[in-house]
């Protein structure tokens, strides 16, 4: 029996937990990767540690890059993360927590490490749906960055088969992916969604991330294991 190797973006949140769960019941051998880069939710590193070594992972490397060396970001700035937004201010506009650049950055290295490893298969937990409007979350962009994927890299150029970026999570709402990932026996208590965490890894509750999880637990009629900082889990 063959065996197919992929690789997967894993920042140890909500999403791109489903995502390992997903490939690992579809028989693939994962290759975890994260990315310690500035971000003032890194508590989400621990949280990919945890779900690479319940998804027995044949690797997971974290890789250090400091983008606030660029800044430009909620998440890598000092700059103030937004709180409180409803889910129609949520989809006006792109946020000021978008990291420029970040999943082209993320899926170059992840492009990178599927090279060495023999894969043509590339994991990413991007939603087009319950999100916080990032641009590099969108279907044209993917399907952008898989074209020129496959015209820079030896395997796209002399395989005999075409790299492709996997987004199985593209068109499912939050309670969706909530509901297939506990179907695949994912413990949502390891992951962390938070983009503003209290000093003790708590939730803020807040931050659109938290909102958006909170609503997909609420929707989806599974108690939310989310552990928050304080009274702030109530909406």
């Amino acid at each position: 029996m063959n065996e197919i190797h992929a690789v997967i973006l894993l920042s140890g949140g909500l999403d791109s937990a489903t995502c390992l769960a997903m490939a690992k019941a579809e028989g693939y051998i994962c290759h975890a990767i994260s990315f310690r880069y500035g971000q003032r939710h890194a508590v989400e590193l621990e949280a990919a540690r945890r779900v690479a070594a319940w998804a027995d992972a044949a690797e997971h490397l974290i890789i250090d890059i400091d983008l606030r060396q660029f800044g430009g970001s909620a998440l890598t700035d000092d700059i103030a993360v937004p709180k409180g937004r409803s889910t129609a201010e949520m989809s006006d506009g792109i946020p000021i927590t978008y990291v420029p650049a970040r999943n082209t950055i993320f899926l170059s290295y992840a492009l990178a490490l599927a090279e060495v490893r023999g894969s043509n298969d590339i994991f990413i937990g991007v939603n087009a749906l319950d999100y916080s409007g990032y641009p590099d979350c969108r279907p044209a962009f993917i399907e952008s960055y898989q074209h020129t994927a496959n015209l820079a890299t030896r395997a796209g150029v002399e395989g005999k088969r075409p790299l492709r970026i996997h987004t199985p999570l593209m068109d499912m709402h939050k309670a969706e992916i909530i509901t297939a990932g506990t179907a695949l026996g994912l413990n949502y208590a390891m992951t962390v969604s938070c983009y503003d965490p209290a000093p003790d890894g708590g939730a803020c509750g807040q931050c659109d991330s938290c909102s958006l999880r909170k609503k997909g637990f609420t929707e989806a009629g599974i108690p939310d294991p989310t552990r928050y900082a304080s009274a702030s889990s109530q909406p």
